[in-house]
C-alpha cells in the first residue's frame, strides 16, 4: 500500500470542516496520510475507489475519490451535494454508510464501508434464476432498505456485505423528496433513475413519478432474480417501453403462485392501484410471498451461499475476460441510471453524517 494517492495538483477547494467540536466527525476527524491506499475497486470520469485501511485501527474501508477540478468544471457540484446529503440521512444495516469525508488540494474523499462481495447482480447474471428462498431473502432485505430509503424522503446499486447481506448504495442519482409523496421540484417531477427495463409506464405517459416507481422496479427485480432476465427485454429501447406501456411479460411456469401473484400486484400499469400504494411497503411485507420472513432479525441471519455457488460456477464457466467490478458497475449503471455516468456504482459506505460540502472554485481553478 502506499501513502496518498494524489499529486501535487492544484485544484477548487471544498470545505468539509466541522464547526461543532461536540460532532462525532470533530473529535474522529480523518486526513489522507491517516490510511494506507491499496487496490483499485473502480474508476470513473472524475472518481476511483480504492481500498484503505486506516492505519490507527487496521480497519478496512472503500475510500472514494473526487477530483474537485473536475467537479466544479464540468458542473457536477450537485450530484455530489446529492450524494453527500442523501448518505447523511442513512443509518441502516441494508444501506451502504458514511464515515468520514475530509480533502487534500486536489481531491475530496468519501470514507466508505466496503462492501466485500460486490454487486447482487453479478450474482443474479452468473446465477438466476435463484431458487424461491433465495429470491425471497434478498428481496426482503432489499425492500426493507428501501422502506428505511423512502421514510428519509429519498427515492439510489445493490450491494452485498461480507455476510452476503445487502446493502444498497449509489446515491449520487438519488432524488431528495419533499414532504409529499411526488416529486415536485421544478424539471424533476418527470424524471426517473433507471434503465429502459425498469421505467415505470406512469413516465412513459408523462406523469409525475412518485414512491411508487420504486414498487415497479422492486417487482423487476424479484422477476429477474426468479426467471434470471428481466420481463421487458427487447432488442431496443423503444421496443421495451412499448412491452411496458401493453404490458407484455410473460411469468414462468417455474414461479411458485405466491410469487407470480406479487409481480402481478407490483407490475401494475396505474401507480395508485399498485401493490404498496394503499397501505404503504407493509401491504407489500405482508403479502404470501414473503410469510417465512423473519423481518426483525433477517439482517443477523444466515444469508444464501451463493458465494460458495458463484465461485464453483466460475469455476465451470470461467469467463472471457470477465471483471466483477466492471461488469457489475456497468449494470447498475444502465438499470438505476447514473447522472454522472461513471461516478458512483463503487459506492459501499458507512456511519455519522459527514459536514456539508461547501465547494468554493478557486480563482487559479485547473483546466
Amino acid at each position: 500500500m502506499v501513502e496518498s494517492p494524489t499529486s501535487n495538483k492544484r485544484a477548487p477547494s471544498l470545505n468539509t470542516e466541522v464547526d461543532d467540536p461536540s460532532h462525532p466527525l470533530h473529535l474522529h476527524r480523518r486526513e489522507v496520510t491517516d490510511f494506507e491506499y491499496g487496490d483499485i475497486l473502480g474508476e470513473g470520469s472524475y472518481s476511483t475507489v480504492l481500498v484503505g485501511k486506516d492505519k490507527k485501527s487496521g480497519k478496512c474501508y472503500a475510500i472514494k475519490r473526487l477530483d474537485k477540478a473536475h467537479i466544479v468544471k464540468n458542473n457536477k457540484v450537485k450530484y455530489v451535494m446529492i450524494e453527500r446529503d442523501a448518505l447523511s440521512k442513512m443509518n441502516h444495516p441494508g444501506i451502504v454508510k458514511l464515515y468520514w469525508t475530509f480533502k487534500d488540494d486536489q481531491s475530496l474523499y468519501f470514507v466508505l464501508d466496503l462492501a466485500e462481495n460486490g454487486e447482487l447482480y453479478t450474482f443474479i447474471k452468473r446465477l438466476a434464476p435463484f431458487d424461491l428462498k433465495t429470491a425471497q431473502f434478498y428481496a426482503a432485505e432489499i425492500l426493507l432498505a428501501i422502506e428505511y430509503i423512502h421514510k428519509q424522503g429519498v427515492i439510489h446499486s445493490i450491494l452485498l456485505d461480507d455476510m452476503m447481506h445487502v446493502k444498497i448504495a449509489d446515491f449520487g442519482s438519488a432524488k431528495i423528496m419533499s414532504n409529499t409523496s411526488t416529486e415536485q421540484e421544478s424539471g424533476g417531477s418527470r424524471s426517473f433513475v433507471g434503465t429502459a427495463e425498469y421505467v415505470p409506464p406512469e413516465l412513459l405517459s408523462s406523469e409525475p413519478v412518485s414512491k411508487e416507481a420504486d414498487f415497479w422496479a422492486f417487482g423487476c427485480i424479484v422477476y429477474q432474480m426468479l426467471a434470471g432476465k428481466s420481463p421487458f427485454k427487447a432488442p431496443t429501447d423503444y421496443l421495451i417501453f412499448q412491452k411496458i406501456k401493453h404490458l407484455e411479460y410473460t411469468l414462468p411456469d417455474s414461479f411458485e403462485e405466491e410469487a407470480k401473484d406479487i409481480v402481478q400486484k407490483l407490475l401494475i400499469p396505474d401507480p395508485t392501484k399498485r401493490l404498496g400504494a394503499e397501505g404503504g411497503i407493509d401491504a407489500i411485507k405482508n403479502h404470501p410471498f414473503f410469510d417465512s420472513i423473519d423481518w426483525e432479525n433477517i439482517f443477523s441471519s444466515k444469508a444464501p451461499s451463493l458465494k460458495e455457488e458463484l465461485a464453483e460456477e466460475l469455476k465451470r464457466n470461467p469467463p472471457q475476460e470477465f471483471d466483477l467490478q466492471q461488469n457489475a458497475h456497468a449494470w447498475f449503471q444502465q438499470t438505476f441510471g447514473d447522472p454522472l455516468s461513471d461516478q458512483l456504482a463503487e459506492l459501499r459506505i458507512e456511519s455519522y453524517p459527514p459536514p456539508a460540502l461547501d465547494i468554493q472554485p478557486s480563482s487559479n481553478q485547473s483546466q
